[in-house]
């Protein structure tokens, strides 16, 4: 990797993990092991393996599911327009769903993943992202809970990617 794209730590992994704890803390009163995760895929399986998991210490055991939606490809800006590439796996009819996702910046995709849920049958529809990103315009819905206000910046790391690479860094990174 040239020097110019060597990442720079913005969230350590231990700030991570401060972070999602927080949020399960926040998120577990108001849900019941009735709920549905779900998350969006890629990037938000690392977000919501930690979630679950946090949830679970604090004595909510969620079902789990995901919708796997695409607005950016391998480009470092949105296209403006969402590919739904695998909608629910399981009923979701008259339950609570929380949707998780890895970040929010223009909005899309949390939008599409609310309206689909929606569409499905959900009773309810709360949303939860890692991190929250400045945007110059409005955006609906704006998450129901937000564990980083992020710079903005182009973010690698904890399943935030660069064209499929650098998913895996533990730590959140700024690539620019």
């Amino acid at each position: 990797m040239a020097d110019a794209l060597k990442p720079t730590v913005l969230l350590s992994e231990a700030e991570v993990r401060r972070v999602v704890e927080d949020m399960a803390a926040r998120i577990a009163p108001m849900i019941d092991d009735e709920t549905v995760a779900a998350v969006l895929l890629t990037g938000g399986l690392w977000f919501a393996a930690d979630l679950t998991r946090a949830l679970a210490r604090v004595g909510r055991n969620v079902r789990f599911d995901a919708l796997w939606l695409a607005s950016y490809g391998d480009d470092k800006t949105s296209r403006g327009r969402i590919e739904v590439r695998a909608g629910f796996q399981r009923p979701i009819q008259g339950r609570r769903v929380l949707i998780l996702d890895d970040v929010f910046d223009t909005g899309l995709s949390l939008a599409e993943a609310v309206r689909i849920a929606r569409d499905a049958g959900a009773s309810d529809v709360l949303t939860a992202v890692f991190a929250r990103k400045p945007w110059p315009l409005p955006r609906a819905p704006e998450p129901d809970f937000v564990g980083w206000e992020a710079p903005n910046r182009f973010l690698v790391g904890y399943g935030l990617d660069h064209a499929g690479a650098l998913r895996g860094l533990p730590d959140v990174c700024a690539l620019d």
